[in-house]
């Protein structure tokens, strides 16, 4: 109720979501087999994202989506196009509905398919022409001498063979028509950099409220560059201002003089950034600012940063096979970052650790899944 209340306010809906998720309450985007015009609760005690929040869909295209689906769920864009009333339900709709990934429960199918674009037409364009063709024939069927409608009969197009859309991509459409990020969030692919090189217990909305509650501290964020703008001053110099986000929320800079100059690269939309800075007391106003140390991109932040990877393992684990693993996996990851084992066991107190001469890794993601496949516990330095 709270957050159909709050509809037409995304930024209301943004915290209100974000509530949620600290309760441990699961909010999924919209989908046309489980979501009605406002937000609602699925059978699973889920909440469901309304259509009507969806950017280009209307109320009218939404009560023809539920109407259709009382008589069974949609299967496919293709069943969903033959059933669903066309005339209320247009392609802008049906396009806005994919970009927020309303079709994401479809089998064998992903968003970027629907605008694959063969000649001069979308697969989306052809989906919607067979369903409305299809009705067409339904429309126009004779009726048999006894009684029996005759069969209607319509080859479905072919999906197309795309790539999908990368994170960033189908986040970014997907915020277009909902107004923030459901489905995820592109800063999930730096999981590990937030989690071992940021400060903790800290995000951007909060420097944001308050930013005098952090005066004199060192903060280290990850974030992602949604919007930059290069500016020229009344006497000629450059500077820049820029808008950074992270998961709950974001902040504006302010960047001139050599701040300016040495970083401007770094301020394009979209980039993930990796920022070091503290908040002092500005040196034109009497009240604080954030000022950058360092800014770097979030992608180089493992390689240049982290030096040593400290693993942690329970003795109970180890055995032969164990260590041929483990040898395997040094073996497939080789890199630069030094390797400090710590071996423990907490009933007979023994606690060791040094530094495994000859070894150096990458740390890539695929060497993180499998240290916590090997119940291993790592931390980087």
């Amino acid at each position: 109720s709270v957050l159909t209340n709050s509809m037409n306010d995304i930024k209301k809906v943004t915290f209100f979501m974000d509530e949620c998720r600290r309760m441990g309450m699961p909010v999924l985007g919209p989908d046309v087999n489980e979501s009605a015009y406002k937000f609602a609760v699925n059978d699973n005690g889920e909440i469901r994202f309304g259509m009507g929040a969806v950017k280009g869909v209307g109320e009218g295209a939404v009560e023809a989506i539920i109407a259709e689906r009382e008589n069974g769920r949609y299967t496919s864009i293709f069943d969903f196009t033959k059933r669903v009333d066309l005339r209320a339900c247009n392609k802008r709709a049906l396009e806005s509905l994919a970009l927020a990934g309303g079709f994401d429960s479809f089998q064998n199918a992903h968003r970027a398919q629907y605008f694959f674009v063969d000649g001069n037409t979308s697969f989306m364009e052809k989906a919607i022409k067979f369903g409305a063709s299809h009705q067409s024939s339904e429309n126009s069927a004779q009726v048999s001498l006894f009684g029996e409608a005759s069969e209607v009969s319509i080859p479905e197009p072919t999906m197309p063979e795309c790539e999908e859309w990368g994170t960033l991509e189908k986040l970014s459409k997907e915020k277009e028509m909902v107004g923030v990020f459901i489905s995820g969030h592109p800063l999930d692919d730096y999981r590990l950099e937030i989690e071992h090189f940021c400060t903790r217990n800290f995000h951007l909305g909060m420097l944001s409220a308050n930013m005098e509650a952090f005066m004199g501290k060192e903060l280290k964020v990850a974030c992602i560059v949604t919007e930059a703008n290069h500016l020229t001053t009344k006497k000629g110099k450059p500077w820049g201002k820029v808008k950074i986000e992270d998961y709950q929320g974001d902040f504006e800079l302010f960047l001139f003089g050599d701040d300016y100059l040495n970083n401007q690269q770094f301020l394009t939309p979209n980039y993930y950034l990796f920022i070091n800075g503290n908040v002092v007391m500005s040196r034109y106003r009497n009240e604080p600012e954030f000022k950058i140390k360092k800014v770097s991109l979030l992608s180089d932040l493992r390689e240049k940063i982290a030096s040593e990877i400290n693993l942690t393992v329970d003795l109970k684990h180890v055995n032969d096979k164990f260590i041929d693993d483990l040898e395997e996996v040094f073996v497939n990851n080789k890199g630069t970052c030094k390797v400090v084992m710590r071996f423990h066991d907490e009933k007979e107190k023994i606690d060791a650790k040094g530094l495994l001469k000859g070894q150096k890794v990458m740390i890539s993601d695929e060497l993180i899944e499998q240290l916590e496949k090997m119940n291993v516990s790592y931390l980087m330095n």
